[in-house]
């Protein structure tokens, strides 16, 4: 991809989902994700309708009248989108293909971040850690880690979420927010997934098309995993295998599903053939 081409699909990416974060998301974001606490600032006279532990009890024996001690929220947050770029993201069976929802779904967060003054971070992975951008603010910041999403070509195929989350762990110190992008096909993540989320607060995003949840009857076809180059001819035109193949990945989401709820994570299921506005909302009005 050209350099011209490249500044294009940046652009493109950033006037849709930044007019969606002003529009949409902002709000909802502000709402879902609470600060770090809450921090003394200043003393006022006490009004009708304070709460009487809000009183400041040595101001209001210095003036003898009621003051009330006033607080505003620690907003900072810090960021941190971990995203699958294994060789399964690459897959689509109609105009996009998940990688590109993956960028989008990226940006509308990291501009809902910026727009409340949060930092906001990237990692790319496969079965190993491939890029890390350190959280910061800034438009310059975000459009950089729209173009790693767009033109970053992975070393490996394969996933291990399990090392994405440990790595997390080890250079993110501060608790912070992060938002684990992957179509979680892979195994034996659950233990990460509960450490990382007893130290920071971790949501899953599981992008899927629909051709991974039903096959199309089209005959005698060759399928091959592009992860480890396996490949196996099926005949599709049997109603068994279609019935199988759709059992098969219905019982996956909902083994999925299971593992989020028993490690606490909050989870939104993002499908390519429909809008991600929706599961996204529905996901920052839960929390």
């Amino acid at each position: 991809m050209d350099t011209k081409e490249l500044l294009k699909k940046v652009r493109k990416i950033e006037i849709k989902t930044k007019g969606l974060s002003n529009q949409v998301f902002s709000g909802e974001y502000h709402s879902a994700f609470k600060g770090r606490g809450m921090a003394f600032a200043e003393v006022r006279e006490y009004m009708p309708g304070d709460e009487i532990r809000t009183i400041d009890w040595n101001v209001t024996a210095r003036f003898n009248h009621p003051y009330v001690k006033v607080f505003h929220e620690e907003r900072e947050l810090t960021v941190m989108l971990m995203v699958d770029i294994s060789s399964s993201e690459v897959f689509g069976s109609d105009k996009v293909i998940k990688k590109e929802i993956i960028a989008e779904l990226c940006a509308v967060i990291a501009f809902s971040a910026t727009q409340n003054n949060d930092k906001i971070g990237l990692m790319l992975f496969t079965s190993e850690v491939e890029l890390y951008i350190p959280p910061k603010k800034g438009k310059k910041h975000i459009l950089r880690i729209i173009r790693e999403l767009i033109e970053f070509k992975p070393v490996d195929n394969k996933t291990d979420i399990s090392d994405a989350l440990r790595h997390f762990n080890n250079v993110v110190k501060k608790r912070s927010v992060g938002f684990v992008i992957s179509d979680f096909i892979d195994n034996n993540f659950e233990n990460a997934l509960k450490i990382a989320n007893r130290r920071h607060d971790i949501i899953a995003l599981q992008v899927q098309d629909e051709r991974e949840l039903s096959m199309p009857n089209i005959g005698i076809v060759k399928f091959a995993d592009q992860e480890s180059g396996k490949s196996k001819w099926i005949n599709t035109n049997s109603k068994k295998v279609r019935t199988n193949y759709k059992a098969n990945a219905l019982r996956r989401n909902a083994a999925l599903k299971d593992i989020f709820r028993r490690a606490g994570v909050d989870y939104a299921l993002i499908k390519t053939e429909k809008p991600y506005t929706i599961p996204l909302m529905n996901l920052f009005k839960q929390r």
